[in-house]
């Protein structure tokens, strides 16, 4: 079962929210937002808190949120790899280095994920019945 996930026992069953999938897609661009725009220390947190956030949501029942919590990961993982590779020649004192990786990264992370904010929250959502394991049924 998902944290994320809110799922209701119903009289057909169980059913996977269409509002809940929507927060659970958004919470990745959420984090990369707020980790670049205060990169000290969250940054650091949300390195560690973004591969829970992405393993319990990957595989949720609605494809849709494991889309879009795969492109969030793909761009904030991409940015922290080839910032800590350029950091490996920064020298010790180039602060002025560091602020523009910085910079750059969040060039990147926050247009890209208020766009996908964008897309989440004008796609449609639906509710998903569920087996008793909390797969979707296969006749939804």
């Amino acid at each position: 079962m998902h944290i994320l996930e809110q799922t209701e026992n119903t009289a057909i069953g169980k059913i996977a929210r269409g509002a809940s999938a929507k927060r659970a897609s958004a919470l990745m661009n959420y984090g990369n937002l707020i980790a670049v725009l205060i990169p000290f220390p969250l940054l650091i947190f949300w390195f560690g808190a973004s591969m829970l956030v992405y393993a319990m949501n990957r595989h949720h029942p609605d494809p849709k949120v494991g889309h879009y919590t795969q492109q969030a990961a793909y761009r904030f993982y991409g940015i922290t790899g080839c910032f800590v590779v350029v950091a490996t020649f920064i020298p010790g004192n180039g602060w002025g280095w560091h602020l523009l990786a910085w910079i750059v990264a969040a060039l990147i992370l926050i247009p890209w994920s208020i766009l996908d904010l964008r897309k989440i929250y004008h796609d449609q959502w639906f509710d998903i019945p569920l087996d008793d394991q909390g797969h979707p049924l296969s006749s939804a």
